[in-house]
């Protein structure tokens, strides 16, 4: 091994070994102080965007400080996110255009009752259905004319694994995973598994030999208003702070195109941080997920190696248009956030003080307050408890994609906000995390974090067992 690459494996063995002691000293200090639930957690949308509902329709739910007119445009904008598009021409003719491409008919396919989706199930070694909750991101290096990935020349930005009669589907998304054990510290027992991803049955012949792809779950859809809200200040300042903090952590901004402003703007939501709005966000998930055109988005994704795509038969220009559009982007900025479950139990009490001592809410910052939100006067002003700092960091090789989008980096993804949790197995019936599914339970998803998580990490892995049950439980309650 040469020196130089020697002194720094042995510098970050040091680094981590000491800080691995300086956090087994905070969870003295940590359990000898426990916690009191504070005042408002138990209300993570705040008081005018949190509902007490623990059920199946738990994401599903308007925010109750919304007004009657509020109200009525979320009710239509729920009906366009949920029901089935079709392809052109139909006697459906507000919901006609899907396609060419696709990988879903509705919003709803994917982000089922507003929730998470759930890669496709693999037996035998190979998934016995396409994915639709999972897409895959396509590029080739360098950069458009905004700076974001460069689409693949022959399948674009994302690969589609449907179409419309008459036109060819893009292909199918095989699954393979690769079971890795491992032990905790007290020799318990786990494995994690390890997914590849091939791309086969190509419809327009071969990939550029330098395609990047990247898979991406569908994330539940609460309380996006709310996160839209946080002052950009506000993040840029945890950004800072633990750069000052100086125990590995590096939270960066990612700076991404927003077709709706017109110009570069703090990337929010999506797995890497690379949407700033909202309304950039539905209306290209319209786009790349459906075939929908609108009028930030006015082209159908065809290339021009996908003859029959273009030729294919619209369903309006643009298919939707700027009201109803603009109803389902209001729905999706006002989906109220679940209550926290039992926040003052003594075992979701001693996990919240080991969050804390692993180092955990570094990332997942606990609260934020919102400022001003554009159309939604009722969100500002609000303290809300998100557990994100809506920066990417980079999580190590292990859940590296090796695709850059905008300034984040192929080892960097965005911190999930962790509100409702909890509540994933209620309202969509599973358990799989991550931003491909691949972990199977909360612990697993825990277990994959790397590079700057590497001591949480570690931190978790060494706990007692009690201990780990504790932290579950805390995220559980969220």
């Amino acid at each position: 091994m040469p020196h130089s690459l020697l002194r720094r494996t042995w510098r970050r063995c040091f680094y981590l070994s000491s800080l691995g002691g300086l956090l087994a000293l905070s969870v003295q200090a940590a359990l000898s102080a426990q916690p009191a639930p504070e005042p408002g957690e138990h209300l993570p949308g705040g008081h005018v965007a949190t509902i007490n509902d623990h059920g199946r329709n738990a994401f599903s739910l308007p925010a109750p400080g919304l007004t009657d007119a509020q109200k009525t445009t979320f009710v239509i904008g729920n009906s366009f996110f949920k029901k089935a598009w079709v392809a052109a021409p139909s006697s459906t003719t507000a919901r006609d255009g899907l396609g060419p491409h696709f990988i879903a008919r509705s919003c709803g396919a994917c982000h089922v009752l507003d929730g998470r989706g759930a890669p496709p199930e693999v037996k035998n070694g190979r998934n016995v259905e396409q994915a639709m909750a999972l897409l895959i991101r396509l590029s080739i290096p360098g950069t458009d004319a905004h700076g974001g990935p460069l689409p693949e020349p022959t399948y674009g930005g994302q690969f589609n694994n449907d179409a419309i009669p008459g036109v060819k589907a893009e292909g199918r998304v095989d699954i393979r995973y690769q079971e890795i054990p491992g032990k905790y510290a007290d020799g318990e027992a786990y494995s994690l598994r390890k997914p590849t991803y091939t791309l086969t049955g190509l419809g327009y012949g071969e990939l550029h030999p330098a395609t990047m792809i990247s898979p991406r779950i569908a994330p539940q859809v609460i309380g996006l208003g709310l996160l839209e809200a946080i002052p950009e200040a506000d993040i840029l300042a945890h950004a800072e702070r633990q750069k000052q903090e100086g125990q590995g952590i590096a939270g960066q901004a990612n700076r991404v195109w927003d077709a709706y402003a017109g110009r570069m703007l703090l990337g929010r939501f999506g797995w890497k941080a690379n949407v700033a709005s909202v309304a950039h966000q539905s209306a290209g998930a319209f786009h790349g997920d459906m075939g929908i055109t609108s009028h930030h988005f006015p082209a159908q994704d065809c290339t021009p190696a996908q003859t029959d795509c273009m030729a294919a038969i619209e369903g309006g220009a643009p298919e939707i248009d700027d009201r109803r559009l603009g109803q389902v982007i209001f729905y999706s900025q006002t989906l109220a956030v679940p209550e926290r479950r039992h926040p003052d139990a003594p075992e979701v009490l001693r996990g919240k003080a080991l969050f804390h001592a692993g180092q955990c809410a570094s990332c997942h910052v606990p609260t934020h307050t919102t400022g001003p939100h554009p159309n939604i006067p009722q969100f500002a002003g609000q303290k809300i408890w998100p557990y994100t700092d809506l920066l990417v960091h980079d999580m190590g090789e292990g859940l590296a994609d090796g695709r850059p989008d905008f300034d984040a980096n192929g080892r960097q993804w965005r911190t999930p906000p962790l509100w409702g949790l909890g509540l994933i197995p209620t309202v969509n019936d599973h358990t799989t995390l991550l931003h491909d599914g691949r972990a199977r339970n909360l612990a697993e998803a825990v277990l994959w974090h790397g590079g700057e998580a590497e001591a949480s990490r570690e931190f978790f892995r060494t706990l007692p067992r009690t201990d780990r049950n504790a932290l579950i439980r805390f995220l559980e309650s969220l």
